[in-house]
Parts: structure tokens; C-alpha cells; sequence
């Protein structure tokens, strides 16, 4: 799963017959912090994300395929979620009496 934002709708008449009826977006990978991290990619929307939204993406095709129930798609990258926040705060230490916490000992 990538986390990206939405930069808006791709438009096009005339497409691959799997694409009917479906909303197709380029979607920018960024960082927790809301930066972009790598280049812009094209992703197919079954959530009803919007233009600024921040998404989560599924970009391997054999989980796309099981979502869209399809055997064969040619789709590769899917906005399976709408992403509400992002905390991304490192903690100083693991909390007491965690295994993370006996394994730094």
C-alpha cells in the first residue's frame, strides 16, 4: 500500500473496455508529512475519492484483481481507502513491559 494524494480526474473517450464506468485519477506518492516522495502514477478509484484527497493505493495486481473480482485485468494500481489522518510520531522509547522495550535491555 502506497499513501498518495489525489491530483485529479484523467479523461479519456476512448479506453480499454474495463475501464467503463470506472474513475480514473493520477495520484501523487507522498510522505506522512504530506511531501512528495516518487513520481505520479495512474490509479483506478472504487472508494469515491476526490481531487486533494489523501489515499491509500494498492499497486500489485493480483489484489486488484480479487477486489474487482476479475481473472484478468489490466489494471495494476487501486484507491482502496480514503485516509482521514496520518500520525507518524516516532515514540523516545518503547512503553514499559512492552517486548520492544525487554529487547532494547
Amino acid at each position: 500500500m502506497t499513501l498518495c494524494r489525489v491530483l485529479g480526474p484523467v479523461v479519456s473517450t476512448i479506453k480499454h473496455p474495463t475501464y467503463k464506468g470506472l474513475k480514473l485519477f493520477v495520484v501523487q506518492p507522498v510522505d506522512p508529512d504530506g511531501s512528495a516522495s516518487d513520481p505520479s502514477f495512474l490509479a483506478v478509484d472504487v472508494v469515491q475519492a476526490g481531487q486533494g484527497d489523501l489515499v491509500l493505493v494498492n499497486s500489485e495486481g493480483n489484489s486488484t484483481r480479487q477486489i474487482l473480482q476479475q481473472k484478468q485485468l489490466p489494471i495494476r494500481s487501486l484507491i482502496v481507502g480514503i485516509v482521514d489522518a496520518v500520525d507518524a510520531r516516532i515514540p523516545a522509547a518503547p512503553p514499559e513491559g512492552t517486548v520492544a522495550a525487554q529487547a532494547d535491555a
